[in-house]
């Protein structure tokens, strides 16, 4: 019989107390443990990581929900304001995109921008794990909230969407310091987990996300079939239905049952919401690398402020000229051609476009998801009124996906975005088909965004290593 003495684990609280010093002592090697208390201290790890992984995601769904309202409370109280004194954002919107570029510079460069470029340079193998905080973290993700609601206040035509995908990231990251640490769930992972959860949790489509983080994020094929990593998307968005229900984003597009007739029509909104897309994507590459010798690119580098503030200007004029429009998002005028209750100038899509684009070019954070989505619409609600077709809804469909298909060059997931908004299933295989003809079209006319933004990033980071580096001295071989 086993005397007390020989047997540790006679009380519960000494098996927990000896679990959790054999966890914390990081020179303990494994070979010095008995086979039974390795397989406890396993199991107690795995089912401490799956535990945190969920509470994460819940905390990361809620997060987002959050920073949803608080973007709808700071775009409400913009359009206040500007019903008091319409000349109000001629003054308002450039002080405001000024100063948010200041503060971005100065407290959080790595909050500028849309944020999913910045998921996607985290990921990157060669960024060293010192450094993923530049690109994710609490303190960006605390920052991307406060500094996107507030471009928002000033009307700026941006989207929380892929704000939300970094925010959520830098939640997720948090993870892993309570894990143990020899858990077998990689910040990779967490990273992939977090900026799809913000998609499923801002566009109120779990599946969307999942979709998402196999597209955009995931590079190795054990991310992608992870149960644990799209649970956790899943639960985001499942955590985001609860807190709006189960409502589409822009509403519900109500199209009848389709024939031949939409061939033709659908056809050209599939080519021009491509053109335009690849357009705007190579448009955004070009501007914000900032490598130029142009007038504008050497003032984005000599006086980026200056610069925010001019784009800011313009864009208050572009709102202005169109009767408020293409400030925000773009939500309210998109909802209203979606509800088949709205009439928009023939200018608005072409000037929502340039306004994104100014925004973007400015350097405040920014995502174009939702931009993007109304530019589509305006295309297909232009193409439909210059027909005349009877199908017009089904158009203005067709032309969100196909222009956020064009600009992302992720087809799935702008397929699934837009294919939640629409009542019935008749225009499912005129989705898929619009969004990958788009998105060939736009891979004619340009590389991808996201990938192409996010190795501006590693770029930058690369030449900040390189200076940190001490120079060799004199006489010192390099090798």
């Amino acid at each position: 019989m086993t005397s007390p003495r020989q047997n540790p684990w006679r009380h519960p609280i000494d098996h927990l107390i000896t679990l959790w010093q054999a966890r914390s002592a990081d020179a303990l090697s494994p070979s010095t443990l008995s086979p039974a208390l390795r397989k406890e201290l396993s199991d107690w790890g795995l089912w401490t990581s799956r535990v945190m992984v969920v509470l994460m995601a819940i905390l990361a769904g809620w997060t987002i929900v959050g920073f949803t309202w608080l973007t709808e409370q700071a775009l409400s109280l913009f359009f206040a304001g500007r019903a008091r004194a319409w000349w109000a954002p001629l003054l308002w919107t450039p002080l405001c995109a000024a100063a948010i570029v200041w503060c971005t510079r100065r407290w959080a460069p790595g909050a500028a921008g849309s944020g999913i470029p910045q998921v996607m340079a985290a990921l990157d193998a060669s960024v060293p794990p010192a450094e993923v905080k530049r690109f994710a973290s609490l303190r960006l993700s605390l920052a991307k909230i406060v500094l996107t609601a507030w471009g928002l206040l000033a009307g700026l035509s941006l989207g929380r969407e892929g704000p939300s995908v970094q925010i959520a990231a830098g939640l997720m990251l948090q993870a892993r310091a309570l894990m143990p640490k020899r858990s077998a769930i990689n910040p990779h992972s967490l990273l992939v987990a977090g900026g799809a959860a913000g998609i499923a949790a801002a566009f109120n489509t779990p599946l969307a996300g999942v979709m998402f983080a196999i597209e955009e994020l995931a590079r190795a094929p054990e991310q992608r079939s992870s149960g644990l990593i799209i649970a956790a998307i899943v639960l985001a968005g499942v955590v985001a239905v609860s807190a709006h229900g189960n409502s589409t984003y822009f509403g519900v597009i109500h199209a009848p049952a389709l024939d031949l007739s939409l061939l033709l029509p659908g056809l050209a909104v599939a080519l021009a919401a491509g053109l335009a897309g690849g357009l705007f994507a190579r448009l955004l590459l070009a501007s914000l690398g900032g490598d130029g010798v142009d007038l504008l690119s050497r003032l984005r580098r000599s006086r980026p402020v200056l610069l925010a503030g001019v784009c800011g200007l313009l864009v208050a004029v572009i709102g202005t000229v169109t009767g408020g429009a293409a400030f925000g998002s773009g939500y309210a005028p998109t909802q209203a051609l979606v509800e088949g209750g709205g009439e928009l100038s023939p200018l608005y899509g072409l000037l929502k476009f340039v306004a994104t684009w100014l925004t973007t070019w400015s350097g405040v954070p920014a995502g174009v998801f939702a931009p993007s989505l109304a530019i589509g619409a305006a295309i297909g609600h232009d193409i439909g009124m210059l027909l005349h077709h009877p199908h017009t809804p089904a158009l203005i469909a067709l032309g969100m996906v196909g222009f956020l298909a064009a600009v992302t060059q992720a087809p799935l997931t702008s397929f699934i975005i837009v294919m939640e908004m629409v009542d019935g299933h008749a225009m499912v295989l005129s989705l898929m088909a619009c969004a990958l003809v788009a998105t060939v079209l736009s891979r004619v006319i340009s590389p991808p965004l996201y990938p192409g933004l996010a190795k501006l990033q590693l770029d930058g980071l690369a030449r900040l290593l390189e200076r940190r580096e001490p120079p060799l001295k004199a006489g010192t071989s390099a090798s």
